[in-house]
C-alpha cells in the first residue's frame, strides 16, 4: 500500500511522505527533542549538586544567610525576598506567553504583539536581576578568614549577628607597592587583593573583646556525648567541641567562645576572603559557589537566549510575517522553549534556595 503523503505548505516538503509523528509538525517535534535532551543535561547538573551537598552537608552555606539582599534596601535583612520576586516574574512571563500562543491560534496579531512584549520584558527583568545577584554574591558584605585547611571563619558580635571585617580591622602601614603599568612591573600577576590583609583583621579581632568566631560547619552530635562514652582517641576532639557556646543548637553553625576563637584565628588563619569566586567563598565551602555560578549561569544563558528568540519572533509578528503564512506556529515553538526554561528554574530555585 502506498504511503499517504502529507502536503500542507512547507510541512509537505519537510516530511516528504508518511504520516506526521504524533500529528506534530517537524519544527515542534524537533523542539521537543531539544527540550528532552536539555532536561537530561539539567538533571545531571542538579543531581551532581545534590550529591555534593549531601557529602558536605555540615559545611554547606545556608541560603537564608547568603541571599539576603534586595536592591535599594541597604542594610535590610530580606532573606529570599528578591529571589522570590525573580521567580514570580519568570512564572508571570510564562502566563503572558500562554496568552500570546492562544492569541496566535486565533490570528489576533495585536494581542500577540502585546503579550510577547510583556514576555520579553519579564525575561529581561529576570536576566538583569540574576546579574545583580551575581554581582552581590561576588562582592560579599562581611568578609571572612580562610584557614590553612580551606575552612571559613566568620565574625560575630556577642548577640550573634555577623560583623563585617571593615568594622573592626585595624589598618597597618606597609611599604608594599601595588603593581601597576606605571611602575614597570604591571605584567606580574598578583593574587586577588582584599580590602584588608589577614594581619589587619587579626589585629582588629584581638583588640575587640566583643567579637566571636563562627565556623562554617554545624555543631556535631559528638559534642553532646560524655567523654566516657567516646573512644580514647576521640576524647580530646570532644573536649574542644564542647568549647562551642551553642551546644544546644545542634544543626546550626558552631560558634567558638572567645578563647578558642583566638586560637583558631591565630593558629589556623591564612588569608582574608571577601565575597565569592571559583576558589574562595566567604559563606562556606567554595564548591557551593562553583555550582551556583555554573548552574544559575547556564540557566541564565537559556533565559537570555529565549529573550533573543522572542525578540526575533516579536519583530516577525509586527511586520506580519505569520499573517502571510497563515499560521503562528513559530510563536508556539518558542513558547515551548520558554515554558521549559521556566520549569527548569522552579527546580533550580528549589534545590539552591529552598532545600
Amino acid at each position: 500500500m502506498d504511503a499517504t503523503v502529507v502536503k500542507t505548505g512547507t510541512e509537505g516538503k519537510t516530511w516528504g511522505g508518511g504520516n506526521r509523528p504524533l500529528n506534530a509538525s517537524y519544527g515542534k517535534l524537533m523542539m521537543w527533542f531539544f527540550i528532552v535532551s536539555d532536561a537530561l543535561t539539567f538533571s545531571g547538573f542538579l543531581a551532581s549538586y545534590g550529591f555534593s551537598r549531601f557529602k558536605f552537608i555540615d559545611s554547606w552555606p545556608i541560603a537564608d544567610e547568603v541571599f539576603t539582599h534586595f536592591p535599594f534596601l541597604h542594610g535590610v535583612d530580606a532573606p529570599m525576598y528578591y529571589v522570590a520576586f525573580m521567580t514570580f516574574i519568570l512564572i508571570f512571563s510564562s502566563v503572558t506567553m500562554v496568552l500570546a500562543v492562544d492569541a496566535g491560534h486565533k490570528m489576533q496579531r495585536n494581542k500577540v504583539v502585546v503579550y510577547l512584549f510583556l514576555t520579553i520584558i519579564g525575561g529581561l527583568i529576570f536576566v538583569g536581576s540574576q546579574a545583580w545577584e551575581w554581582a552581590t554574591f561576588i562582592k560579599g558584605d562581611y568578609g571572612a578568614v580562610e584557614t590553612k585547611g580551606g575552612k571559613i571563619l566568620q565574625f560575630l558580635n556577642t548577640e550573634g549577628d555577623r560583623v563585617a571585617i571593615a568594622d573592626f580591622a585595624i589598618p597597618i602601614a606597609t611599604a608594599k607597592e601595588k603593581h601597576t603599568e606605571g611602575n614597570g612591573v604591571w605584567y606580574m600577576e598578583e593574587s586577588t587583593q582584599t580590602s584588608f590583609s589577614y594581619e589587619e583583621v587579626k589585629a582588629g579581632f584581638l583588640a575587640n573583646e566583643n567579637l566571636l568566631i563562627r565556623s562554617q560547619e554545624l555543631v556535631p552530635d559528638m559534642a553532646r556525648l560524655r567523654a566516657s562514652e567516646l573512644p580514647e582517641d576521640k576524647r580530646e576532639v570532644a573536649r574542644l567541641e564542647r568549647s562551642y557556646i551553642n551546644l544546644d543548637a545542634t544543626g546550626e553553625k558552631a560558634i567558638y567562645n572567645r578563647e578558642i576563637g583566638v586560637q583558631k584565628l591565630m593558629n589556623d588563619g591564612k588569608l582574608v576572603v571577601e565575597g565569592a569566586n571559583l576558589k574562595h567563598n566567604e559563606y562556606g565551602t567554595a564548591l557551593f559557589a562553583d555550582f551556583f555560578f555554573f548552574i544559575t549561569g547556564f540557566h541564565g544563558f537559556h533565559v537570555f537566549s529565549g529573550v533573543i528568540f522572542n525578540l526575533i519572533i516579536f519583530f516577525n509578528v509586527v511586520i506580519g510575517t505569520y499573517d502571510k503564512r497563515g499560521s503562528y506556529e513559530m510563536v508556539e515553538k518558542v513558547g515551548l522553549y520558554w515554558h521549559f526554561v521556566d520549569l527548569v528554574w522552579v527546580f533550580v530555585f528549589t534545590f539552591f534556595y529552598l532545600v
